[in-house]
């Protein structure tokens, strides 16, 4: 099946938190701002097998890039005005400023990160391919460097620029204990 841009954004607009997001959030005023991941790939999931466009999503990741302040205060601070604006509804969203993510990676995962030079660096990094999806809120484009065809037919493919296995397959029986008809590709 062809999936076209339009169709994307006309589909994850359907969740109603995805339509917050893009629209609401865009007064922040981030750099690079761009609504991405799960929430995306996942509003799509639901609605084709008939559930709420939001049904399973625990969060919705929103990164942006500033490498000028590089501390956890800048970017909590842009947390912190986001649940000013949005109240409870801001509970979901995951707020994170890829130019600090090789701070924090390792401790994280076990592994290093090299610096990231712009948002869709981070989106590059998914362990699973037809998971780099993301919604620019300045302009509405979408970055979709692997297409929607293994996203609308739910191959789950390990990303070979993010080779790490055990996480992987972690994520991918996560998802499929909330979507059982999604196919894990090794």
């Amino acid at each position: 099946m062809y999936f076209s841009e339009g169709q994307f954004i006309e589909t994850v607009r359907r969740n109603a938190m995805n339509r917050l997001i893009l629209d609401a959030l865009s007064a922040l005023e981030l750099p690079q701002a761009t609504l991405t991941a799960g929430c995306l790939v996942q509003t799509i999931w639901n609605i084709k097998t008939g559930k709420d466009p939001d049904w399973a999503i625990k969060d919705y990741d929103l990164f942006y890039f500033d490498d000028t302040d590089l501390s956890w205060a800048a970017e909590d601070a842009l947390i912190q005005k986001a649940k000013a604006q949005l109240g409870d509804r801001a509970e979901k969203i995951e707020i994170r400023n890829q130019a600090r993510v090789h701070l924090w990676y390792r401790e994280k995962f076990g592994f290093p990160c090299p610096p990231l030079k712009r948002v869709e660096d981070g989106i590059d990094r998914y362990l699973i391919l037809c998971t780099r999806f993301g919604i620019s809120l300045e302009n509405g484009s979408v970055y979709a460097p692997d297409g929607y065809d293994d996203m609308w037919n739910g191959i789950l493919r390990l990303n070979p620029h993010n080779p790490l296995r055990d996480l992987f397959v972690q994520k991918c029986k996560d998802y499929q204990s909330r979507w059982p008809w999604l196919v894990m590709v090794d």
